[in-house]
């Protein structure tokens, strides 16, 4: 179970919820009001509202602008506003005409202390133009705090990638719903925080952003069993192993399994031979792949976890294992394995598919019935159904040795106490990505399953 999740929507999903409210009857210029005074309560909280410059482009992201600066204007605010040309779509040009303040020509606008760009939004599908990107690089610099609305300018909604270069914000307002390019690299570097203003949008979304989940603590009924049994499959690199099965012990785990060849441990860590972890029927989740290694008995052994019956989380040399042709034997399995590769397992998995990486990992799923949890700054989890989550972008300092082991570890908890893979995965990203932020700078895999049990707390 989850915190309710904030929806994201494509470029289109939002075109389509916006048409939703026009053919109900709303006006555009009524929707583009209450987006531009979303905006405006938005920098009027977070800023302080020192003198402010607002950039308004020629469409519908430049009529939310002039709506903003009207409203701020009317709360005492000292506002100008600079415009690459006169609006070009009616709801824009109507609100110009309820700005009663002067227009700049951007070229040449002078900075002020906030900066609020308003040029384009969702929907841009070309560079800016140079001038113009080097007149908006000029002005953020120069101003002690930049917000964009909706999405900087020079963005690609759907995919996160910069079509032009594009400055660092510090706070951008998501009209309606989060996009894509508010979570996915290299974009969401460059947003700064992220709200989102409610303007009414009603959508059914395929893709969310991962929320805090909500997990029941143990109770007074519970034992080792029934919190779930964990086996990890150990191989030629002991250590990795170690690090999973910490890591689901400290996730929660009542009972954690850990075959082959042992290095030190924690003392609560049982150690067993493969064919009697794999035939215990309370095991309730099987680990395989970290520190497997890649020869005939490790393929062995993934052969054995595979014909298990037991729920699956596949990492690492198991992935690698897989790529040989094993893709195929997912799709019997009785529920969906959880796969977690990072960018270039996935590709020797699955090819170099097309699209951005929420199109990759959900066609990736598709193929394989499997939850793939595609790692990286911006992790994405996808059901083969077409759902989508989306994690927060990650401390930097999960980018080394033995934090995907970690992260495969907790997983295997999620699944032993009971969440379908899909929840599961999106749970343990969060609990791997709170235990990082916690860990602070410097931190290394071994870091992280101590501080899994504050984690776990934020979510009973």
């Amino acid at each position: 179970m989850m915190q309710t999740p904030r929806p994201i929507l494509t470029a289109a999903e939002t075109r389509a919820a916006e048409e939703a409210i026009f053919a109900a009857g709303v006006p555009v210029v009524d929707l583009m009001e209450q987006a531009g005074a979303a905006v405006a309560e938005a920098a009027w909280r977070f800023a302080a509202m020192p003198p402010t410059l607002i950039l308004c482009g020629p469409g519908n992201n430049g009529g939310d602008g002039y709506v903003a600066a009207r409203h701020l204007a009317e709360r005492g605010v000292h506002v100008r506003v600079a415009a690459t040309s006169e609006p070009t779509t009616e709801a824009a040009k109507a609100m110009r005409a309820r700005w009663t303040g002067p227009v700049e020509p951007i070229e040449g606008a002078r900075p002020a202390p906030l900066l609020i760009d308003a040029l384009f939004g969702t929907g841009l599908a070309r560079p800016l133009d140079a001038a113009l990107a080097d007149t908006l690089a000029r002005l953020v610099g120069a101003a002690k705090l930049a917000i964009a609305v909706d999405l900087p300018s020079g963005v690609s909604t759907d995919d996160g990638a910069l079509l032009s270069p594009v400055p660092h914000f510090d706070l951008t307002v998501a009209l309606g719903a989060l996009k894509p390019a508010h979570l996915l690299q290299p974009a969401a570097g460059f947003c700064g925080r992220v709200a989102v203003a409610d303007i009414g949008l009603a959508a059914t979304p395929r893709t969310w952003e991962i929320a805090r989940p909500m997990l029941a603590m143990p109770g007074p009924t519970d034992h080792k069993y029934s919190r779930g049994l964990v086996a990890v499959i150990g191989g030629t690199m002991p250590g990795a192993g170690v690090l999973a099965a910490t890591a689901a012990q400290r996730a929660g785990a009542g009972y954690v399994v850990l075959t082959g060849a042992g290095v030190s441990g924690p003392h609560a860590l049982v150690r067993r031979g493969m064919d009697e972890a794999l035939g215990d029927p309370r095991t309730g989740a099987v680990v395989v792949g970290p520190g497997l290694g890649r020869d005939a008995a490790a393929r062995d052994q993934l052969r054995q976890a595979l014909a298990a019956g037991h729920r699956l989380v596949i990492d690492a040399d198991g992935l690698a294992l897989l790529a040989d042709g094993g893709i195929a034997h997912l799709r019997r399995l009785a529920e969906p394995a959880l796969l977690t590769p990072h960018e270039g397992e996935f590709v020797r998995l699955f090819g170099d598919l097309a699209g951005s990486k929420l199109d990759r990992a959900r066609a990736a799923a598709a193929r394989s019935g499997a939850i793939v949890l595609l790692k990286g700054a911006d992790s994405v989890v996808a059901h083969p159904d077409g759902r989508v989550a989306v994690a927060r972008t990650a401390p930097a300092w999960l980018a080394s040795a033995g934090t995907g082991d970690v992260l495969a570890g907790i997983a295997g908890a999620m699944l032993a106490r009971g969440l379908d893979p899909f929840t599961a995965a999106q749970a343990a990203l969060w609990l791997h990505g709170e235990a990082a932020k916690q860990a602070g700078a410097g931190l290394i895999a071994d870091d992280l399953a101590d501080h899994l049990p504050a984690a776990l707390e934020m979510c009973a």
